[in-house]
């Protein structure tokens, strides 16, 4: 994953970077960049990444207190309304995996990054974009906060604390890598959903996409933030000369490399049977959409096996990049409910 925009510092960077993928080549091992660019996130964000097994690569997965559950009382739990299955795989080509996932199911949060920089500690500011945005969702994020809400206030509460703690975790990256030289450089892609009442609200940067199957019929939800998608809305190429292009990892938005970025945020309705797909660009660029489809239909009754199908088949194509899936089947409706009975409920939940 690269980045667009070129100032001065990063022919700087990348020549550094260019140097070290020699290095590694050669067998030299760089495992101390990760550590010394985590013990610098640590110095400035104290507990945020109090805990080196949270800034890991690959999937984690976490469950908030029921306590502070955003669904509960007197509604559908998450946990019985929405399976999550995530699956995380370096590739057959990089030696490292740069891609983090990370769900709340109890909140119904799903967070996904892939990490840019190379050994400019791109899998640290995935790490740390997962951990932070996810624990953060689960502070904010509760039914103190949101039980009395309408559907459509709760709505555009979720939008509001999503890019809340989107800059949050922008900051930290961005502080650590300007603290350390070691981290310099380092970035991130990121697609997050938090799903509620029957709606889900989704927030990008860069080129993670999120994906809705309903009815057999796959839809692509958010927009890449690429060179390649501007030159394709200019007209300047068509899609199908996309596929071929060697810009397919320039990304014109990403996670910790300006002091302050905007994630595109938006809400849609969710039904009984959807089934949403946040990806890492190393499933698209190795697969086209009608493969990914024709996986699903073909296994949506064994979520599992689909996942582990998109992987493989992503590997299958050349393996080029990490690859990373994570599925949320919707498997009943999830409603609020209000008034009077569903006060007398939450007494007794």
């Amino acid at each position: 994953m690269a980045f667009a925009r070129f100032p001065k510092s990063f022919l700087k960077n990348n020549f550094k970077l260019l140097l070290l993928q020699v290095f590694n080549g050669f067998g030299w091992t760089l495992s101390g960049r990760k550590e010394r660019c985590l013990n610098t996130a640590k110095r400035l964000y104290g507990s945020d990444v109090d805990n080196q097994d949270q800034m890991q690569t690959g999937v984690r997965n976490a469950v908030a207190h029921r306590t502070r559950n955003a669904s509960s009382g007197g509604s559908v739990a998450l946990t019985d309304a929405l399976q999550i299955i995530s699956v995380s795989d370096p590739g057959r080509v990089r030696g490292h995996n740069e891609d983090c996932v990370e769900s709340r199911p109890d909140i119904g949060v799903v967070v996904l990054a892939d990490g840019m920089g190379g050994y400019n500690a791109g899998e640290v500011a995935s790490g740390m974009a997962t951990s932070s945005i996810a624990s953060g969702l689960a502070r904010a994020w509760t039914k103190a906060r949101i039980g009395k809400l309408s559907r459509e206030d709760a709505a555009a509460l979720s939008q509001s604390i999503l890019q809340e703690q989107v800059s949050i975790a922008n900051r930290a990256i961005y502080d650590t890598a300007q603290k350390d030289p070691q981290c310099a450089g380092m970035g991130t892609t990121l697609v997050v959903c938090v799903y509620y009442d029957n709606f889900l609200t989704v927030g990008h940067i860069g080129d993670s996409r999120l994906y809705r199957m309903r009815n057999d019929a796959l839809e692509q939800l958010t927009r890449d933030h690429s060179l390649l998608q501007e030159q394709i809305d200019s007209g300047l190429i068509t899609k199908e000369d996309a596929r071929q292009s060697h810009n397919k990892n320039l990304v014109t938005r990403a996670l910790g490399i300006d002091p302050e970025v905007e994630a595109e945020i938006h809400t849609y309705d969710v039904v009984e049977g959807d089934i949403y797909l946040l990806c890492s660009d190393g499933l698209n660029d190795m697969i086209e959409d009608e493969e990914i489809q024709m996986t699903m239909i073909a296994l949506r009754t064994n979520l599992d096996l689909t996942a582990q199908q998109l992987v493989q088949a992503a590997n299958d194509a050349g393996g080029r990049d990490n690859v990373s899936v994570m599925l949320v089947n919707v498997l009943k409706s999830f409603p609020v409910e209000r008034g009077f009975w569903a006060k007398v409920k939450s007494l007794f939940a």
